[in-house]
């Protein structure tokens, strides 16, 4: 995880355990917006951030290009890549922002409708709420079309939860989170609780009782103290790998799945990935070894047209 002071540290955790839980009340939004001006603490991490991203424009990094002809990659890399980032986890489950043991899992996934939902912290000013509405539903319907999966906005019944949400905000969030995921054991909880100002952003992804491996729930969190560019990166990573893509690679390039900052927007490279995950092959559980010959037959089988 790169938390030096210039790096874009957004971080996926593992999917938590579902447990069985009593049905909550229907959930009520987060608070609406005070007006108020923000806190010295909220002020010092909107600076701080500020700060962050200036240095890493000024470095060449953050791209907004996709890749390009400088950025090659062939099937032999989509293939290592997918690997490391869908069978792989950062973290371990359960131990907070502890790192994971580097063993292969399998593969995850959501198998119905993603159904996503924004909500705001009171503290956030509406014409950023109306912006970041914006960016959501627009990426939303990119990663339709990528995954050729439903996912959609302004649904009922969301599954999808993206929380942008500052600094002053932190007790309203942890009240709404509870709500949100019943289920959530103290350690997940303790993930937003607890969250440094070296992570940007994060999402925790839920697995249904006896599916292990399937995608029911996730909640995104994304620091409303980000300038733009960054909130938006946010989005791009953190809904990314809430859909299964939970790891990072050093190798993976041109990619938003690395911890070098050098692109800031889902990539070319990153639709591929996207677009092996939800191929309808790949079932959700399968190891390394099961899904290595299907990804090489469904890359195989496109350069000669869609499969």
């Amino acid at each position: 995880m790169g938390l030096a002071l210039t790096a874009l540290a957004a971080c996926d955790m593992p999917s938590a355990p579902s447990t069985s839980a009593r049905p909550a009340a229907r959930p009520t939004a987060l608070p609406p917006t005070t007006g108020s001006v923000p806190s010295a603490d909220s002020q010092a991490l909107a600076a701080y951030y500020q700060r962050v991203e200036t240095d890493l424009l000024s470095r060449g990094l953050l791209r907004r290009d996709g890749g390009g002809p400088d950025t090659p990659f062939t099937d032999t890399d989509i293939l290592r890549n997918f690997e490391r980032i869908a069978f792989y986890d950062e973290y371990q489950q359960g131990a907070g922002y502890r790192p994971s043991t580097g063993r292969a899992g399998g593969l995850r996934k959501w198998m119905g409708p993603v159904r996503i939902n924004v909500e705001f912290g009171a503290s956030v000013p509406e014409d950023q709420r109306a912006e970041d509405r914006r960016l959501v539903a627009d990426y939303a319907a990119r990663l339709a079309r990528v995954t050729r999966h439903p996912i959609s906005t302004g649904a009922g019944s969301p599954n999808f939860h993206v929380l942008f949400v500052g600094e002053d905000d932190r007790a309203a969030t942890l009240a709404r989170i509870r709500q949100l995921a019943p289920e959530a054991g103290p350690s997940t909880l303790a993930i937003f609780r607890d969250m440094p100002r070296s992570i940007h952003c994060l999402v925790v992804a839920f697995s249904g009782q006896g599916a292990d491996h399937t995608y029911r729930r996730a909640i995104a969190l994304i620091r409303a103290e980000h300038p733009p560019l960054m909130r938006q990166s946010c989005v791009h990573e953190e809904l990314a790998q809430g859909l299964g893509l939970a790891d990072d690679s050093p190798a993976a390039r041109p990619s938003i799945f690395n911890d070098d900052d050098e692109f800031a927007l889902l990539t070319s490279h990153d639709e591929e990935l996207l677009w092996l995950l939800y191929h309808p092959d790949l079932k959700p559980g399968m190891s390394p070894d099961e899904a290595r010959p299907i990804l090489r037959r469904l890359l195989d089988a496109r350069a000669g047209g869609p499969v």
